[in-house]
């Protein structure tokens, strides 16, 4: 008897999502998709940047039990407890048993503070729309202090194991446009210290540059090759022996994964080792982990996108090789804006993996004009249209890179890369 191949895909985030809108597009009714989340909500967590300045939450959420109904999903809300990958099925945390022909772990990452004595206890840690709201109360707490005369200290900190601290530097940079706009710039010493040797040492030279720029015009005090050991009330300890004092310390935390998965082989923090251009976790023959959940050194909505899409081709031409004649595989292509309420820089880099512990992502030696910076006002524009873009693609069941609105999108960002940015010269 002929039975309709079935892929489970456990996690709501940017992976699980496209993966299973773009197995849809490609297989229609010739696959059973079955989404577990743990919330019915998918958080677009990028724009949670603005929550601190006033940003409207709501307008992070959207609803995902409409569109999967629309195409056709099975949507169960549960959390993964169990994998049997030689028995294909799953145990979620309520005791029910999923068998699957094709499993995708998209469960994403999490955040551990505890990993730095005191980080925890006297650092406001992002990551949460939640945490973000906190920080929006010390921000207006500053902003009462300062009103009054006073002088404070606001230190920011990338610790050691921290995958992607892009929105740490947007916060500092939103935070001294803020400032500034309320004449409280004067009174506020902002300072920025991460472990890396370069600022956002992934992206490369480029984006090093125009951070290290823009620190020195908006009199930010940034340093490198600072791995703090310990925190105290008012106080980081780094092992080079300095140290620096705060009245308000914001840090982006340690990452590891959010699931534990014993049984599959992950690396020292729990990330899921996979193939490269595949994303199948090593040694089973049909788990996939796309996203933060695998193994990629650098955790990014856009090459979790990536890696989604890489994905769902693999099994789609697994079930019908004429669905999909040219799979796509995943080549890792960072593409962010990074707002600072005045103006925003855009980057495109071309990253290889190392196997450097060190520096685990490069730029892509042989990027050429693939790797491109820009900064101007007018990038805030594009970081308007994608935080409209996606969760209107999600919101109707469709996954980023689908359809005429993804086309119309990419030769939009095109065209402003082609006048706004331009190729960086290593």
């Amino acid at each position: 008897m002929h039975t309709t191949p079935r892929v489970v895909i456990v996690g709501g985030g940017f992976a699980g999502l496209e993966t299973a809108f773009t197995l849809r597009s490609h297989l229609g009714k010739r696959v059973d998709l079955l989404l577990i989340a743990d919330q019915h909500d998918f958080v677009f967590k990028p724009n949670s940047i603005y929550l601190p300045f006033g940003g409207d939450e709501d307008k992070l959420h959207v609803p995902i039990t409409e569109p999967a109904t629309r195409r056709d999903i099975t949507l169960i809300r549960g959390s993964l407890a169990r994998v049997d990958a030689e028995g294909h099925r799953i145990e979620l945390d309520d005791g029910t048993l999923e068998h699957y022909d094709y499993l995708v772990l998209a469960t994403g990452a999490a955040m551990r503070p505890e990993e730095i004595p005191g980080l925890a206890s006297h650092a406001r840690t992002i990551w949460t729309p939640d945490q973000m709201h906190e920080l929006g109360a010390d921000l207006e707490r500053l902003r009462e202090r300062t009103a009054g005369g006073s002088v404070a200290h606001v230190l920011f900190l990338v610790p050691p194991g921290n995958k992607c601290a892009g929105p740490l530097y947007e916060i500092v940079f939103m935070l001294e446009t803020w400032l500034r706009r309320r004449h409280l710039r004067d009174l506020v010493c902002l300072t920025f210290t991460t472990f890396e040797s370069s600022f956002i040492q992934a992206f490369g030279p480029g984006v090093h540059k125009v951070v290290s720029e823009e620190f020195a015009d908006r009199g930010v005090n940034g340093y490198t090759r600072q791995a703090v050991t310990r925190v105290e009330d008012g106080r980081v300890e780094y092992g080079n022996g300095t140290a620096r004092t705060y009245d308000l310390l914001v840090a982006f935390p340690p990452y590891v994964a959010a699931v534990d998965y014993p049984g599959l082989p992950t690396d020292d923090r729990g990330f899921l080792l996979t193939e490269p251009e595949t994303r199948r976790v090593k040694g089973t023959a049909n788990v996939y982990a796309p996203g933060d959940a695998g193994d990629f050194p650098v955790k990014q909505a856009f090459l979790a996108f990536l890696q989604a899409d890489a994905v769902a081709d693999d099994i789609a031409a697994r079930i019908d090789p004429g669905a999909v004649p040219h799979p796509r595989r995943f080549a890792p292509m960072s593409m962010c804006v990074m707002e600072m309420l005045d103006k925003a820089t855009f980057a495109q880099v071309p990253l290889r993996t190392t196997g450097d512990p060190d520096a685990p992502v490069q730029v892509d030696p042989d990027a050429g004009d693939d790797y491109l910076v820009g900064v101007s006002p007018l990038w805030r524009l594009g970081k308007k249209a994608l935080g409209y873009y996606l969760p209107h693609q999600f919101g109707a069941g469709r996954p980023f890179h689908g359809g005429l609105p993804w086309h119309t999108m990419e030769l939009g960002l095109k065209g402003m890369a082609k006048t706004l940015a331009a190729p960086v010269r290593e």
